[in-house]
C-alpha cells in the first residue's frame, strides 16, 4: 500500500521533511502500527514518535485516534496538539 504521510510543526522539524510517500508493509493496518514502523526509519523519525501522547493524527483529513484502521487511506498526517488563543 502506498501512502502519503504529512508532518507538521516540531514533528516535521525532527524528521527533516514535511511529506513523504511510502510503500507500507502489509502488516501495517492501524495508525499506531504506522507510528511504530515510522519510528524505525531514521533517528529523526524515532525522536518524533518517542512520546506518542504528544502526537495527534488525521487519516484522509479526519482527526482519528491511534487505534484507527488505515483501510484504504491515501493520506495520514501527524501533528502536535493544537491549542487556541
Amino acid at each position: 500500500m502506498s501512502l502519503t504521510v504529512l508532518y507538521f510543526a516540531w514533528v516535521k522539524d525532527k524528521i527533516g521533511r514535511g511529506e513523504e510517500t511510502l510503500s507500507l508493509p502489509a502488516s501495517i493496518t492501524t495508525v499506531s502500527g504506522l507510528m511504530d514502523w515510522l519510528a524505525t526509519l531514521s533517528p529523526g523519525h524515532a525522536a518524533a514518535f518517542s512520546d506518542r501522547r504528544m502526537i495527534k493524527a488525521a487519516v484522509d483529513q479526519q482527526h482519528v485516534d491511534h487505534g484507527t484502521a488505515l483501510n484504504g487511506a491515501r493520506e495520514v498526517a501527524f501533528f502536535p496538539p493544537v491549542t487556541g488563543g
